[in-house]
């Protein structure tokens, strides 16, 4: 039990006393999760509400294939963005394997299924009513889309940190693509896993701390805009 103890006195030493190190990690993972985030929101939101609302043929099939996708395994994609990035590969001349911009990369594709799904079956739920309403005040189908987004703003920013989460607390993906390079790709993730191969628990436990310490505040924070106790 000692040396746990002495972990845990070695990791808070680590974050009170800003160990550059431990925050260019922290930061470089607040970086690519939030990036990467944000680019699939942008693109998901727009297009899940626009599906979710539309009648088309294969709707179900659709429907089936997107829920699939949204538990993909995150090696899975890290494998796939690392052979498109390869020297090799179709995109090789863009020098961006074991950089952060193939780990956005890979985590934009990994959360993309996830958001583009939640928001479509929000969407195809809760959005009909919100159609009726829209149409029958002339608005056109951009209009509609913006005014779902309104409506269902809070359920959306649920979906959002959902994906955030999956994204800042992710291995496999940034690890194939990134390389765990020091100084240069290396995550909280990455770094816990191989800093707890190598024994070296302070480093892990303090960036675990911190994960803990996002997951807190971001639930906190979703809790009080939702005005729940």
């Amino acid at each position: 039990m000692d040396y746990i103890l002495e972990g845990f006195r070695e990791a808070l030493k680590l974050l009170i006393s800003f160990d550059k190190e431990v925050y260019d990690i922290i930061t470089l993972s607040l970086f690519v999760s939030t990036t990467a985030t944000i680019i699939a929101s942008l693109i998901c939101i727009p297009l899940g509400i626009h599906l979710g609302l539309k009648e088309f043929k294969g709707k179900r099939a659709f429907s089936r294939i997107l829920y699939t996708s949204m538990s993909v395994p995150s090696v899975i994609v890290g494998l796939v963005v690392a052979i498109a990035l390869s020297r090799r590969g179709p995109l090789g001349g863009l020098n961006l394997l074991y950089t952060p911009k193939a780990m956005i990369i890979a985590q934009t594709l990994l959360v993309t299924p996830l958001i583009l799904g939640l928001t479509y079956s929000l969407s195809k739920n809760r959005g009909k009513e919100i159609e009726k309403v829209g149409t029958s005040l002339g608005a056109g189908r951009g209009d509609i889309i913006v005014l779902t987004i309104k409506e269902l703003k809070l359920d959306l920013l649920v979906n959002v940190v959902t994906a955030f989460s999956r994204a800042i607390s992710e291995v496999g993906a940034v690890m194939i693509v990134g390389g765990n390079i020091k100084n240069r790709t290396r995550v909280i993730t990455t770094t816990i896993s191989m800093m707890n191969s190598m024994g070296d628990y302070p480093m892990a436990i303090a960036l675990g701390l911190v994960l803990l310490l996002m997951s807190f505040v971001i639930n906190s924070l979703i809790y009080t805009y939702s005005g729940e106790d």
